[in-house]
């Protein structure tokens, strides 16, 4: 028997989270483009509390991206709302760091230290000795101490994750959130960096909400799982106490069909 719970249509809200650290409630996000008005969320609502590795998982073109895109404060909701500590997103903030896919993500001319410093310095203006300090300290919590003064173009794709995760966290924010960070990479180091970001967790304890397509994925990092049914994103599900099937191979394979059922049955679709 399952011990994850699978409440559908039931997301945890700020009424079953004791002081959630984010609240979305009813958000729709539209945007245009040349052509066309685009519905990518219609009616999503969560929470996330401290310390909770969320994951937002659907297929493509579910609108989870662009939901963690307004998270983030570079999109406005067409209608709902997004509070972080019960205060309204309404822009970018040092509160919320992004961690993307594409590997060009740091800046090219510096080198694994001053792409992690540059941050601390430019955002939260702290004078050079310090905003050193708690770089290096990071770039260590991600195994990259050798690698302080060499240039992206001579790191590997997960080594280039590991700087950009470095960054996002070395700002202290409260919530990070990455989209797709691992897609790119090939499948061996996908799974050690799952792994590294897993232990990441247990020595810090940040927010994390991660953007996936991947169900074993999902499965394999997070203690909360939000399902989002195809264009345009609407929640069907929410998994709890995910961390109670990972280490079952069998009880984690079983919740993984019943995802991918509830996700792609219906329409047909594959993952």
């Amino acid at each position: 028997m399952l011990q994850a719970n699978i409440a559908a249509d039931r997301p945890m809200t700020e009424t079953t989270i004791a002081k959630p650290l984010l609240n979305v409630e009813k958000v729709t996000l539209r945007y245009k483009t040349p052509n066309l008005l685009i519905t990518a969320t219609e009616d999503v609502s969560f929470s996330v509390a401290q310390s909770d590795r969320f994951v937002l998982l659907g297929p493509s073109g579910c609108g989870k991206s662009t939901l963690l895109k307004a998270i983030g404060g570079y999109m406005t909701p067409t209608a709902g709302r997004i509070e972080i500590k019960g205060q309204q997103v309404r822009k970018p903030g040092a509160d919320r760091m992004m961690v993307f896919q594409e590997f060009d993500q740091l800046l090219p001319w510096k080198t694994v230290l001053e792409n992690v410093m540059f941050p601390l310095t430019t955002a939260r203006r702290l004078p050079r000795k310090e905003a050193e300090a708690i770089a290096r300290d990071y770039i260590e919590k991600v195994k990259l101490t050798r690698a302080v003064d060499t240039y992206p173009h001579m790191l590997s794709g997960g080594m280039k994750q590991r700087v950009a995760i470095a960054r996002g966290m070395a700002m202290q924010p409260d919530i990070l959130l990455m989209d797709e960070p691992f897609a790119a990479l090939d499948a061996l180091t996908r799974r050690q960096m799952q792994d590294e970001l897993l232990q990441l967790w247990e020595d810090t304890r940040f927010t994390v909400i991660f953007v996936t397509h991947s169900i074993a994925e999902a499965i394999k990092i997070s203690n909360r799982i939000l399902l989002l049914s195809p264009h345009p994103g609407r929640v069907k599900a929410e998994v709890r106490d995910v961390e109670s099937v990972r280490d079952d191979a069998a009880a984690a394979a079983k919740l993984e069909q019943e995802i991918h059922h509830m996700l792609f049955a219906e329409q047909g679709h594959r993952e």
